[in-house]
């Protein structure tokens, strides 16, 4: 039940901690929740249905990766370079990426299909056939 469980939000860096503290002491905490990825899984018996919100990400710019029993899901905002200064008061729109690790081991990886449409990632995943027991009798001698 817990296989996709999310378990790395992967959009920490060194600093992090001083940016946070300085954005909070100006802004408040209003623009930090903003950059994660906010991530829905949902059981709908026979498959798990992941939805992901990335709004502003073009579909070139996610990818999806599996590496054994882990699929990961990262995207990536490139900053367009212009000669002009640009005098900001408050930048909000942040450009780079994230990373999210769920466990798929209970996932027919091979049959894993992905759709993206106004700014939601959706991924259907067709669970394992639940292995069951060999059952027989053993006689008594």
């Amino acid at each position: 039940m817990f296989d996709l469980m999310p378990f790395a939000r992967r959009e920490k860096n060194l600093f992090d901690a001083l940016s946070t503290a300085l954005n909070d002491d100006f802004w408040g905490s209003a623009g930090r929740t903003l950059s994660q990825c906010k991530t829905d899984v949902l059981d709908r018996g026979d498959h798990f249905l992941v939805q992901a919100e990335l709004p502003g990400f073009k579909k070139e710019d996610i990818s999806i990766d599996i590496n054994g029993d882990y699929l990961t899901l990262r995207a990536q905002h490139s900053e367009e370079k212009k000669e002009e200064k640009d005098n900001y008061v408050c930048r909000e729109r942040s450009y780079g990426g994230f990373s999210r690790s769920f466990d798929v081991s209970g996932v027919k990886v091979d049959e894993i299909t992905a759709s993206y449409e106004n700014g939601v990632l959706e991924l259907k995943m067709p669970k394992r056939g639940e292995a069951k027991p060999d059952t027989r009798k053993i006689e008594i001698r």
